[in-house]
């Protein structure tokens, strides 16, 4: 009887501990509550920005001169360094002044004779020996002679051959002995001034009719003193070093291009610029206000190639914007539509969400955003690589 009443009192202790290991394992296998994805934004705000577009284009030579003789002759000597600096005014070649020499002294023995006698003439005519006419002649006769001693002494100095402009000469088309005549087809040698140098660009005339348009409806001001200046880009990437100013855009339209040339010149006292080198050149179109940009590390493609946004809103929650992008800003997008000031961009933990998720967003820094100083602004390719594709919305 003990022993049932004894086994009765143990089971409400056994019942009680039962419930506990229970409701432990119960609470065991509940699952953590989900952690709330953390992501780094960037909060847009408006700026002022100044665009500008690249274009191709072409060095030229400041000022070329071709070489020819202005007499014939024979080449006697060669008086200068082929690829070397020239002044103006400095001997290039010596042609064979023999003839010239003895053309100078006939001619100005014929002066010396014509202005004998019409000296005589003149004193004659006084005492009516010889009629006017005949002292008239004879003065014409000197002033004539006076000409072709002038004509033979010029002709004399063509013998030297000089330049006509300072600049960087070519190699010689010709050597001691050759034959050369006034006039000839084939220049002895060119010339070219390198500093300053020229850089002709050709701009698409559809870019123009936008620009002016923008300007026009006030999408854009006038970029100013900065309008003038141009910067340059060379084959390999760098950039030169020296800022160039605009000289002229042409009146006219290229009808088999459909494009205009514009014309600026740059400093080139080291003479890294060569004529003929392929280069790109940057010019100011204008000043855009309350511009928006947006980090490049945060807009991304779909699989339409349409730049897209995750952007964080007033309630934490991930929204997913539909962007039109114009062109690249150092590490920006200008956005045209689909984003505005005050509007956070997320840059940093993409991969980890989606649009509708809530999320604990924090201030991105400068490195973080992707932000690289003295950036500069080109046309948007519509083939963009994209860094990821965006997250698809859920259904």
């Amino acid at each position: 009887m003990q022993a049932m009443r004894a086994k009765r009192a143990l089971i409400p202790g056994m019942l009680a501990i039962a419930v506990t290991v229970l409701s432990a394992c119960g609470k065991e296998n509940k699952p953590p509550a989900a952690q709330v994805p953390e992501v780094k934004v960037v909060t847009l705000k408006n700026e002022t920005v100044t665009l500008d577009t690249s274009l191709p284009g072409r060095t030229l030579a400041y000022r070329i001169a071709e070489v020819r003789p202005q007499v014939n002759g024979i080449i006697q000597k060669r008086l200068f360094i082929e690829g070397s600096d020239v002044k103006q005014g400095q001997q290039l070649y010596q042609i064979d002044p023999a003839t010239y020499e003895a053309t100078a002294k006939s001619a100005e023995a014929t002066l010396e004779s014509s202005r004998l006698l019409a000296q005589r003439y003149g004193k004659l005519v006084g005492d009516e020996a010889v009629s006017k006419q005949q002292a008239a002649e004879a003065q014409a006769s000197y002033l004539q002679a006076k000409a072709a001693v002038d004509q033979a002494h010029i002709n004399l100095r063509y013998t030297k051959v000089l330049s006509p402009i300072s600049g960087r000469i070519s190699r010689s088309l010709v050597t001691e002995g050759a034959l050369v005549t006034n006039g000839q087809a084939n220049a002895l040698t060119t010339i070219q001034q390198l500093d300053p140098i020229y850089v002709d660009v050709t701009q698409p005339s559809a870019s123009i009719l936008r620009l002016r348009k923008e300007l026009a409806n006030g999408q854009l001001q006038n970029a100013g003193a900065n309008a003038a200046k141009v910067s340059l880009q060379l084959e390999d990437g760098s950039t030169y070093p020296e800022q160039g100013r605009l000289e002229f855009t042409e009146v006219a339209v290229d009808q088999g291009t459909g494009s205009v040339t514009v014309r600026a010149v740059f400093p080139n006292p080291r003479f890294e610029l060569l004529p003929g080198m392929f280069v790109h050149a940057r010019l100011a179109e204008g000043v855009r206000q309350s511009a928006i940009l947006a980090p490049q590390r945060g807009v991304t493609r779909d699989l339409k190639g349409q730049a897209t946004a995750l952007v964080v809103n007033a309630n934490n929650e991930v929204e997913l914007r539909t962007l039109t992008t114009t062109r690249t800003i150092g590490t920006s997008w200008l956005v045209s539509e689909g984003l505005k000031a005050g509007d956070r961009v997320i840059v940093e933990g993409l991969q980890f969400v989606r649009p509708g998720a809530k999320v604990s967003a924090t201030e991105a820094t400068a490195a973080q955003a992707g932000y690289v100083t003295g950036g500069a602004s080109a046309p948007a390719a519509a083939s963009a690589p994209a860094a990821a594709s965006a997250p698809a919305a859920k259904s």
